[in-house]
């Protein structure tokens, strides 16, 4: 299945590996990479490979060492340019070879944010974050930037020696870097294979502290003591999640606090979560982030969408595990609390594109469309809505949770589309197809605007809301009479 956000067809080659060599310059605001990446032939007599790129300057290419030749193609709005590459020899079906590109970013890299030391908490130092999800890690090396492509990764980053560089990896040591002495360099691994979208890279003045058995918080000192407050529960959040999902499979789940002009609530790069400082509120209230990016490690990161137009997948998951983690820590009329929001957060999302927007649909088509532009909360709300009916339907919450459990085993380190997850559905719940027939799936997947059915909730807490509310009302009612 062709991903149309793509140059680079999985369906010719995918790649298995790569081997980072990269090396920042703060003052230039670029990254000179050497980018080695296995790749398997899926065809006989493969004469070219074809990787993603934008705003790149390829510098050489070789294919098994040998010299080759390359071309950049027609450059495109906002996928960027193909990386056309000529083999110098043909592949047979299933050969492997190793590709090393040479390769710097430019200083307009969407994926980069460069920030000035007076942007950052300690205003000293520089400060360097990647944000690659969804098309964006092709600003920083040639790649197939596509979820559908998932591969392993070791790295090594060479950064100024008063700085620290993460990624979303484990750490593997660090040394002085042999050709500066006034720079140190930084070696990760990532055994577990991922998409290119999950690749991040931080630089800064960083600190770490321990805060579990695989949970260290890093962030600049300024904000470490409050981020290790705030973050406390992290591994209670965890079990939970294992408990709901299966065993945690990336060892380490360490948190990275940013500095304020990080622009998500958080992203879940493997191993090392990338949170926003504003959820630092004091009293762990906004800590239900973590719960969200925790659950992204097995519905997203470990089962993938094969394309972005099958975002939901991972989205609409994620908000489901995370709502079932909610009901562990604080109750079940709270998880019931939290889906009611999520519906008028749906109906917001509606009214603002329109209710026959296409992007409204749960399975949009994203042909000839930015991703980014397409970004909303549709996918979450949408996707958790039809979780949650389907929840209603088939049993309730323990019933639901074994067919999740059995989808996020069977399509573990893979990709998959809405069709093969429906599949999988009525095979799981093979005694209830009369009852999966019923459902209106082309109202759920393939209609603009609001869903076909609105799933019940438990009103407990909405309505002790609304009480309070209409008390308040009632007061400032009689206050202003009396005036």
């Amino acid at each position: 299945m062709a991903d149309p956000s793509s140059f680079a067809s999985p369906d010719h080659f995918i790649t298995r590996h790569l081997n980072l060599h990269l090396s920042l310059d703060f003052c230039s605001r670029v990254i000179r990479a050497s980018t080695s990446l296995t790749v398997r032939s899926l065809q006989d007599s493969l004469s070219q490979l074809v990787f993603d790129t934008k705003d790149l300057t390829i510098k050489k290419v070789a294919v098994q060492g040998q010299d080759a030749k390359f071309k950049l193609g027609t450059s495109h709005s906002f996928k960027g340019t193909p990386l056309e590459i000529t083999l110098p020899f043909p592949l047979t079906r299933g050969q492997e070879i190793i590709v090393d590109i040479s390769s710097e970013t430019s200083p307009k890299s969407s994926a980069l944010q460069w920030l000035k030391p007076e942007q950052t908490a300690g205003k000293v130092h520089p400060y360097l974050f990647s944000q690659c999800q969804a098309t964006h890690c092709r600003t920083i090396i040639p790649c197939q930037d596509t979820p559908s492509v998932k591969f392993t990764y070791y790295s090594k980053v060479s950064v100024p020696k008063e700085l620290v560089a993460l990624m979303s990896a484990l750490r593997d040591g660090e040394l002085p870097d042999p050709d500066d002495c006034n720079r140190k360099i930084y070696y990760f691994k990532q055994n577990v294979p991922i998409p290119s979208y999950l690749i991040a890279l931080v630089v800064g003045a960083l600190e770490g502290r321990k805060i579990g058995p695989r949970t260290t918080v890093w962030t600049e000192k300024e904000l470490l003591e409050a981020s290790v407050y705030e973050f406390a529960e992290t591994e209670k959040m965890l079990k939970y999640a294992e408990g709901l999902a299966g065993p945690y499979v990336w060892e380490q789940y360490d948190l990275l606090v940013l500095p304020p002009s990080f622009p998500y609530g958080g992203m879940e790069n493997p191993c090392l979560t990338f949170v926003t400082p504003t959820v630092l509120a004091g009293d762990r209230s906004l800590a239900s982030v973590i719960a969200h990016e925790i659950s992204h490690s097995w519905t997203g990161n470990l089962v993938t969408n094969r394309t972005w137009e099958h975002f939901w997948l991972n989205e609409g998951h994620t908000v489901y595990l995370e709502r079932r983690i909610d009901g562990l820590l604080y109750g079940e009329n709270f998880r019931q609390f939290r889906g009611l929001g999520g519906w008028k957060e749906l109906q917001n999302s509606v009214n603002t594109f329109g209710a026959s927007n296409v992007l409204t649909n749960l399975v949009p088509n994203l042909h000839e469309v930015d991703v980014d532009e397409a970004f909303s909360s549709v996918p979450y709300e949408k996707g958790f809505a039809l979780l949650f009916y389907l929840e209603q339907l088939l049993g309730g919450p323990d019933v639901f949770l074994g067919f999740l459990k059995s989808y996020l085993q069977v399509f573990a380190y893979k990709s998959v589309t809405t069709d093969e997850w429906k599949k999988y559905l009525y095979s799981y719940f093979k005694d209830k197809v009369e009852i999966l027939d019923k459902v209106d799936w082309t109202g759920w997947m393939h209609t603009p605007g609001m869903p076909p059915v609105q799933p019940q909730y438990d009103m407990t807490l909405a309505n002790a809301c609304i009480a309070l509310s209409n008390k308040w009302v009632e007061v400032r009612r009689i206050q202003y009479t009396q005036l």
